[in-house]
């Protein structure tokens, strides 16, 4: 399955690491809200295609996380991660949006936490401000299937 994401292609190519985690984030949580306002409309259809691209997307953040480099932040969001994708099919199986909803429930904070990582990268801050989120920024290495 394609993702056709709502970023368009020159955000992505000249975004930092830590933007295109929160990039991916918004995308997953795009899709999931589609999958509940599909599986509430019964459209069967864009219900299964939405909840592929959400487990497409947490799949990829599943699969770059750097275990060496991240630490117990990175087996945190696997078990996080991991958690989602097990669920996430019942979206279908179960015709039961509760679990999309659940699932934008824990990436939701996880989002926040990366969007302020990332701003505070980009003001050179984030070692002076966020020493605890050092740790974070180096949990995930986009374009890697590292783990």
């Amino acid at each position: 399955m394609k993702i056709t994401p709502h970023v368009p292609l020159e955000q992505m190519i000249c975004a930092s690491p830590s933007r295109l985690i929160v990039m991916l984030y918004d995308e997953a949580i795009a899709a999931l809200r589609e999958a509940i306002h599909a599986a509430r409309a019964g459209d069967i259809e864009t219900r299964c295609n939405a909840v592929n691209a959400a487990l497409e997307i947490v799949g990829y953040l599943y699969m770059t996380l750097d275990d060496a480099r991240g630490g117990d932040v990175a087996r945190n969001l696997g078990a996080i991660y991991a958690h989602i994708i097990a669920r996430l099919p019942q979206v279908n199986v179960a015709q039961d949006p509760a679990v999309a909803e659940e699932a934008i429930g824990l990436l939701k904070p996880l989002r926040a936490a990366w969007a302020e990582l990332d701003q505070a990268l980009s003001n050179g801050l984030a070692e002076v401000i966020l020493p605890e989120l050092a740790e974070v920024g180096a949990s995930h290495q986009p374009g890697s299937a590292a783990s």
